[in-house]
């Protein structure tokens, strides 16, 4: 199964220093630990969430990644948190929206534009 979400964002108006984009956040987050890979990375860039909502997830990494990258990443997901009896590995793209360092780990932010549940 496929799931193909609409990309929008809301953007603000001009000012005289250029347009500015404003974050609206429109789902409940989960605060959980998954273990992540971004797998269109070579080589694949293993992280943890720190959490998830239907549009997005919240990563902590070892490196970097770039706003406005597009990626790719698999995780996880609990049973115990889909309602299914068991845990199910979703495939996801989506988007860098931002990205920073944090004590020893960078963490990024991204979209979640497409999912496919692969075992279920």
């Amino acid at each position: 199964m496929e799931i193909t979400k609409s990309s929008s964002s809301s953007s603000g108006g001009k000012d005289g220093l250029g347009s500015f984009l404003k974050e609206v956040r429109c789902a409940v987050r989960f605060p959980l630990s998954l273990p992540v890979e971004l797998t269109d990375r070579l080589p694949e860039l293993p992280g943890m969430t720190r959490n998830v909502s239907a549009n997005g997830v919240l990563f902590e990494l070892d490196g970097p990644l770039n706003v406005g990258d597009d990626i790719q990443f698999s995780l996880r997901m609990p049973g115990s948190v889909l309602g299914t009896p068991q845990d199910v590995l979703v495939r996801c793209r989506g988007r860098v929206v931002r990205c920073s360092l944090s004590q020893s780990h960078y963490q990024a932010a991204a979209t979640i534009d497409e999912y496919r549940f692969v075992e279920q």
